[in-house]
């Protein structure tokens, strides 16, 4: 099932998912996108060969998916605009960090949503996105959203208390990675390897130890602990990191992420009404 879509406000989030539908196999008149800039919608239309208005209405005629990519700042202002036009039959997937459905519902009526928590590795179809349905979304409606949402990766469905958690977790985790892969990398130079080397053993290291986390039925901790010899190297860093209370910080980082994800929905809930 290729559900036709719209995605309004085709920032650098809504270029991931237009790349990605049209890698996964749309054709370019399944979709259309929306900006609110000139040079924006030319270079859009020029790089993907999708059609690109500035007006949300336009874009969203006839479609089956309505994916809104806007900041969460910037929802009430759109549903402003897009109210008025939605039609039975149309599914909105938002994917604005923080803003519940019932904000939509209140603006939208019975019209079935979504909300969506994707992440950055979706650009290269490695992406992980969690959802929920809103109150009027029945089971066609999640499946036209997974449709859409795994054409860059993978769904989870969740319920929709759990997406600011999401969100701290794996919406912003890769943030967390790529912070850990620059301070490796400058360990790395500071105990005397190029930076070209410690560039590409730390990016491999990074990919690799993914990858297997992946792959393996093992947990976390199982595979740390079969890298983690007595005495041994791993055993010395593991105890500088757990001495530092690593884990700690990684826990106070995930709580603030979802913090200010609550933050945000009550911000654009505060001035939608």
């Amino acid at each position: 099932m290729q559900p036709s879509v719209a995605i309004l406000g085709a920032g650098a989030l809504g270029e991931v998912f237009a790349a990605g539908l049209l890698r996964a196999g749309w054709p370019t008149d399944a979709l259309a996108l929306a900006v609110r800039r000139d040079e924006r919608r030319d270079e859009l239309e020029s790089r993907t060969g999708v059609v690109t208005v500035l007006d949300a209405a336009t874009a969203m005629d006839g479609k089956d998916v309505l994916l809104i990519a806007v900041k969460p700042r910037d929802v009430p202002r759109l549903l402003e605009q897009i109210s008025p036009v939605v039609v039975p039959g149309q599914v909105v997937v938002s994917l604005a960090a923080g803003v519940p459905t019932s904000l939509f519902e209140q603006s939208l009526g019975e019209i079935p949503v979504i909300r969506a928590m994707p992440n950055t590795p979706a650009a290269i179809d490695e992406g992980i996105t969690a959802l929920c349905a809103g109150r009027f979304a029945e089971d066609e409606a999640v499946a036209r959203a997974r449709a859409v949402l795994g054409a860059v990766g993978e769904t989870i469905v969740l319920d929709e208390h759990l997406l600011d958690a999401v969100t701290a977790v794996s919406g912003t985790g890769p943030a967390y990675i790529f912070l850990l892969a620059e301070a490796l990398i400058e360990a790395a130079v500071r105990e005397g390897l190029p930076r070209h080397a410690a560039e590409r053993l730390v990016d491999q290291t990074v990919r690799g130890a993914g990858m297997l986390l992946a792959a393996q039925e093992l947990t976390p901790e199982q595979l740390r602990a079969q890298v983690t010899s007595p005495g041994g190297t791993t055993a010395a860093a593991m105890h500088v990191l757990e001495e530092r209370g690593f884990r700690a910080v990684v826990e106070d980082a995930v709580r603030a992420a979802a913090g200010r994800s609550r933050e945000l929905g009550e911000r654009a809930a505060g001035e939608a009404g």
